[in-house]
């Protein structure tokens, strides 16, 4: 495994870190999280015009830049430190991954280029109201009518939901589990906010009552190809908790050295030296996995369901670790919904539940080595 970190991609990033510290400081954050939509139109247009951000991995040929998933990671991880609220999680490392799996050239060639020029926002609707990520637990369903399909069901946890115009649903017809491309404005859809712990992530329920949907892939084949968007939604988010857990730990050193504390800084102390080389120790070996899950999506290699799976269950602990001992680091103050470190925390703890515990990552991982 190699990733090299080419003078164009170090340039990448700090381009995407200087655009995040200007139009997403965490003042921007709050504001944002407060509004129904959660996300400022000016900013996203800016990404998709100025840095190309929404179509960095779509094909030329569809509009995009045809970049690969090194430089996505890129993105998410400065995205995760700057706890950014926009829909670009599930426009790109959803909706776009589906697309892209399904293989469905006239499906990319219909919804990619708008989604590559910030037109459009899309999401992919796969979880229901148990909160399973398993294939076999998808119990929405769908019937061919005159004009295609119709859906009847219920998605729950959709990640922007209330802003996505396209729907990418899973949904079981008589050949299996399949995929559907729905307009969020379409008859018979039904988009409902859902109040949320993390604010900066806005989730919705949907629900399907005779919903017309455009079959996406082969019918009955989606098992395998969402299987893989999935694995790379995990490897995107992984990424992202990389960005956030190296930023709190950035914001407990800065707090260690400046805080006095019966006439030292309170980074003279062993406990805060302890926890301060602990968490540099999680997001470092959280790296790791992240850019070993970062290297199988951008090769397309056999090894991505189990380092996806890697990923996403150790970054997430990592993440929530970091963001759990930030606060404790910032003592009283870092308790109180005035500062920063609690947007951190409930950012963590959102996405160590988004697309699966640890515990049913590391459930998936057992399988695969054949344990």
């Amino acid at each position: 495994m190699e990733i090299t970190f080419s003078e164009e991609r170090e340039e990448l990033r700090r381009s995407v870190r200087r655009f995040m510290e200007d139009k997403s400081p965490t003042s921007e954050v709050r504001r944002l999280m407060e509004t129904a939509d959660g996300y400022d139109p000016d900013v996203w247009r800016l990404m998709a015009n100025q840095l190309g951000l929404q179509g960095l991995v779509i094909p030329e040929r569809f509009g995009g830049s045809g970049y690969g998933f090194e430089e996505l990671a890129i993105v998410f991880e400065e995205m995760g430190r700057s706890l950014l609220c926009a829909p670009f999680f599930s426009t790109v490392a959803l909706a776009t991954s589906a697309l892209l799996a399904s293989n469905d050239e006239a499906a990319m060639a219909k919804y990619l280029p708008g989604i590559a020029s910030g037109a459009s926002f899309a999401t992919l609707a796969y979880s229901e109201p148990s909160g399973a990520w398993e294939v076999d637990k998808v119990t929405t369903r769908a019937a061919k009518s005159a004009d295609g399909f119709v859906l009847n069901g219920t998605k729950s946890f959709v990640i922007d939901g209330g802003v996505a115009d396209l729907l990418l649903v899973t949904a079981v017809s008589e050949n299996g589990l399949s995929l559907f491309a729905v307009s969020s404005s379409a008859p018979g859809v039904t988009v409902s906010p859902l109040s949320t712990m993390d604010l900066t992530r806005k989730q919705s329920l949907i629900e399907f009552n005779d919903g017309p949907g455009e079959l996406v892939g082969v019918e009955g084949g989606a098992g395998n190809f969402v299987a893989k968007a999935l694995q790379l939604a995990s490897t995107a988010l992984a990424a992202e908790q990389v960005g956030g857990a190296e930023r709190v730990l950035e914001l407990s050193v800065e707090y260690a050295k400046v805080r006095i504390q019966y006439g030292r800084p309170i980074g003279s102390y062993q406990a805060i030296k302890h926890k301060c080389s602990d968490m540099l120790v999680l997001v470092e070996t959280a790296r790791s996995a992240s850019l070993y899950a970062t290297w199988a999506a951008a090769n397309d290699s056999d090894e991505l369901p189990v380092a996806s799976s890697l990923a996403k269950a150790y970054c997430s602990e990592a993440y929530l670790k970091c963001a759990a001992e930030n606060i404790q680091i910032h003592g009283g103050i870092g308790f109180t919904w005035e500062h920063d470190a609690h947007l951190f925390f409930k950012r963590a703890k959102s996405t160590e539940i988004l697309l699966g515990l640890p515990s049913y990552h590391r459930e998936l991982l057992a399988r695969l080595v054949g344990m």
